[in-house]
């Protein structure tokens, strides 16, 4: 017999819809679920099942009635804890908003809860959102459903964690540098970063409670066990926030191929200045030779339109200068002094404290000129993909990590077949797209000879989220799909 958390977000709302199973009953599954399950990887880190409940009863009675709220009717799921919902707390792992409790939904909880989903937690991040684990002295440490002594990523780590265990049938996380899809790599599931400036950020932590512009780079979007969740998700949070929704709808282009065979595929899986392990490659190697056999035309040394090494610079420059925006008045002033002493004493190399605080705090005639570059960067790609239609690429160097909580990201290490390498490595495979404001969908590949999952970058042209939600769903047919972890499965 399927689990009801086995159906997933769309096989779930599928089953309400046709009154097979009841929106309380689906509820209730979760939050039995969570409190069996949950303590062993903490990722769920606040509840309102009270609320949640009386949601859940609400749909109930409104589908005897004969109507339904919409695609997501009665469907459970939890939210990042960056994203403000009304009636609970929004900590972010920051002290300072321990008792943050917001009034109203962010823009993209709301787009879910008029879709009809219910939701009953939220999940963890690291402080502020600015780790690649998650970990915060709120809460605690989050661990991965693989293997509890390795970080599920971050910052959207406890969001992949509860779906890779089962805990929610659907996540809304947020990325700016990699943070939906370095934690879907490392627990083995979906995650989408849509094209930057179609799903709204109004509402989410980071910035600071309040804040209505949307920052550079930044994006929200779903976590979930297949490609066709993601999707329904995506349909759902897509669109201009209701100011400019007054003049301009999003169409966006339907996926350019139906068949996997008709996809013309680029493959950039390796590169000298961010190696990737022996058991990356090898799972990113088998995906290209099913691609091919499958009749994909694959193109196993495409020319990308700048170095790995110039994308990982750029990105850095825009990145920091995202996060020295929101650097409080007195850190900021601090950092522009350090700025000043690490470019007297020459050191400003990128991925360095010295590199971070001199961009942190650059001129806006500097950044005028890295986003002139990026402008370039991004019509390059966009005639990149005349000749492809998705690429192929790592999402970090290696499988989920060690939990490292000791120093900072400057002076962590990571080992790569037994080489160690920088912390800051994670961040290099994820800063094309990013900086480019490109989509990318991350698809499970399978799981290293150690038995942890590896995912793979689909990257698409902008605004062409569709194709690669598609190239997600064919590619599972061929590699295999979500497999839930070893102590989630069903006996």
């Amino acid at each position: 017999m399927t689990e009801i958390h086995e159906l997933g977000a769309a096989g779930l709302a599928a089953a309400i819809r046709d009154r097979r199973i009841g929106c309380r009953e689906a509820l209730e599954h979760y939050l039995e679920r969570d409190a069996r399950l949950n303590p062993a990887i903490n990722a769920i880190v606040a509840r309102d099942p009270d609320g949640a409940r009386a949601r859940a009863d609400a749909a109930d009675a409104a589908l005897a009635r004969g109507e339904t709220t919409g695609a997501l009717h009665g469907v459970p799921m939890t939210i990042k804890d960056t994203y403000e919902v009304a009636g609970m707390t929004t900590v972010c792992g920051e002290p300072s908003l321990r008792e943050h409790r917001p009034r109203r939904n962010a823009v993209a909880v709301q787009r879910l809860i008029d879709a009809g989903a219910v939701v009953f937690g939220k999940t963890n991040t690291p402080r502020m959102a600015q780790d690649i684990q998650t970990y915060n002295r709120i809460f605690g440490t989050t661990g991965n459903p693989w293997d509890t002594a390795r970080t599920p990523g971050g910052s959207s780590g406890g969001s992949a964690a509860a779906t890779a265990a089962g805990l929610t049938a659907l996540e809304l996380g947020s990325d700016i540098g990699g943070s939906i899809r370095t934690p879907a790599h490392w627990c083995g599931v979906y995650g989408h970063k849509p094209s930057h400036g179609i799903v709204p950020l109004e509402g989410h932590i980071p910035g600071p409670p309040g804040t209505v512009a949307e920052p550079d780079l930044a994006v929200g979007g779903p976590l979930a066990r297949s490609a066709a969740d993601l999707a329904l998700a995506f349909d759902t949070l897509a669109g201009p926030d209701a100011m400019r929704g007054k003049g301009w709808r999003l169409a966006l282009p339907p996926a350019r191929r139906e068949r996997l065979a008709d996809f013309r595929v680029a493959c950039w899986f390796d590169d000298a200045f961010c190696p990737v392990d022996a058991d990356t490659r090898r799972l990113l190697e088998r995906a290209a030779a099913a691609l091919g056999n499958a009749g994909a035309r694959v193109d196993s040394a495409p020319t990308p339109p700048a170095a790995l090494r110039e994308e990982f610079e750029l990105y850095e420059r825009l990145l920091d200068a995202v996060i020295g925006a929101g650097l409080p008045g007195k850190l900021y002033t601090k950092a522009r002094r350090g700025a000043a002493l690490m470019r007297l004493l020459g050191r400003t190399r990128p991925a360095t404290l010295g590199g971070f605080l001199d961009a942190a705090t650059q001129r806006h005639k500097q950044w005028a000129v890295c986003h002139e570059r990026r402008e370039r960067r991004r019509r390059e790609w966009e005639r990149f993909f005349g000749d492809h239609d998705v690429l192929l690429m790592p999402v970090t160097p290696t499988p989920a990590i060690p939990h490292a909580q000791d120093g900072n990201l400057f002076s962590r290490r990571i080992d790569v077949d037994g080489r160690a390498r920088p912390y800051f490595d994670q961040f290099v495979w994820i800063a094309p797209a990013t900086s480019a404001l490109l989509p990318v969908t991350v698809a499970p590949l399978g799981t290293t000879q150690a038995g942890l999952p590896v995912g793979v970058q689909i990257v698409g042209p902008y605004l062409e989220d569709r194709t690669t939600l598609a190239f997600a769903r064919l590619l599972a047919e061929h590699v295999g799909g979500f497999v839930a972890p070893p102590d989630y499965k069903e006996d």
